[in-house]
């Protein structure tokens, strides 16, 4: 896993409450295995669909956003079913934060086994960022997991809560199974004196 210290990326406005993990991955690609690239699934069933003009398109289609590494979503992001795919489609796809005023539980567990930063701010303060990122397509939000902190370019500044062990894992770049190896010669040292046989 990639470890994330501090992020400064193009933000993507998704405002729609309510996304789930159907929509973000579509059931149709569950089959695939984890080495094919999720991110030519994300949002299949929204991208790329023919548009009357440019403010019926979904978001992720218009050119200001195809580099976006950071999402900023309405309430229950990640909802509906425990699909881990809908992770891996956003973090193959490059978006490496989520930010919204929550999340589907399973959803924020499984990003942040996965190296994606799901950030829960306040509704007013989601509001702004999304209203900010609306106005001013293509604009970048910094995000300092150290500090955990977002910023936005007029000064705006949000304070977020974390986990410190999902904190640490990510600030250095470890899954659980990473974790345990690092204390490989620790467990054979406990499992040497505690031989039963």
């Amino acid at each position: 896993m990639q470890a994330f210290t501090t992020l400064n990326a193009v933000a993507l406005p998704l405002a729609r409450a309510n996304v789930d993990t159907d929509q973000i991955v579509p059931a149709r690609y569950l089959q695939k295995p984890r080495s094919d690239d999720f991110g030519h699934y994300l949002f299949r069933d929204l991208r790329n669909r023919p548009a009357r003009d440019e403010a019926s398109r979904f978001v992720l289609d218009l050119p200001a956003y195809h580099k976006a590494q950071i999402m900023v979503a309405r309430d229950n992001f990640g909802c509906g079913s425990s699909r881990e795919h809908a992770v891996w489609a956003l973090y193959d796809y490059g978006f490496r934060v989520g930010i919204a005023p929550s999340f589907g539980d399973i959803f924020y567990g499984n990003a942040l086994k996965n190296g994606f930063l799901p950030i829960v701010l306040r509704k007013e303060d989601v509001d702004h960022l999304l209203a900010v990122c609306e106005a001013e397509p293509g604009l970048r939000l910094q995000v300092d997991l150290q500090a955990q902190h977002v910023r936005a370019p007029d000064g705006s500044c949000y304070t977020f809560d974390i986990d410190g062990f999902a904190r640490h894992c990510l600030l250095q770049g470890l899954d659980e199974i990473d974790y345990t190896l690092a204390s490989a010669d620790r467990i054979a040292e406990f499992e040497h004196r505690h031989r039963t046989w």
